[in-house]
């Protein structure tokens, strides 16, 4: 029985990808988190594409001062609403084997505050 986090992580990112896949309808918005930055993708998975993205490294986001937590609540506004704009109001969340609280939690209430359904 390993106890690495990273390969802790893994076993729960295949166990989740299993369940979770996206579509050009239904993208799956998957989130990254590092000790500094998150980004976040929505990803059609039939085809393989990136259709948009985010972070916390986008000028527009660095430029003002915030803690983590949120940095991660407006990349999660800001991919909401490119998603808005393309005309996606559906998504299917997957935390890539992190615990839905802190970023991740906060991530995904700014893109439900733009109108996104998970």
């Amino acid at each position: 029985m390993s106890f690495d986090k990273k390969a802790r992580r893994q076993r729960i990112r295949f166990r989740v990808r299993k369940v979770v896949k996206g579509t050009a309808e239904k993208p799956r918005l998957a989130v990254y988190r590092s000790n500094s930055y998150i980004y976040v993708q929505a990803i059609d998975d039939l085809k393989g594409n990136t259709l948009l993205a985010a972070s916390s490294q986008d000028k527009d986001i660095q430029s003002q001062k915030l803690n983590k937590t949120e940095e991660a609540k407006l990349v999660g506004k800001k991919i909401g609403e490119k998603l808005v704009a393309a005309g996606l109001n559906e998504v299917a969340f997957d935390r890539g084997g992190f615990l839905y609280h802190g970023r991740v939690k906060s991530l995904a209430e700014g893109a439900r505050e733009v109108g996104i359904k998970f």
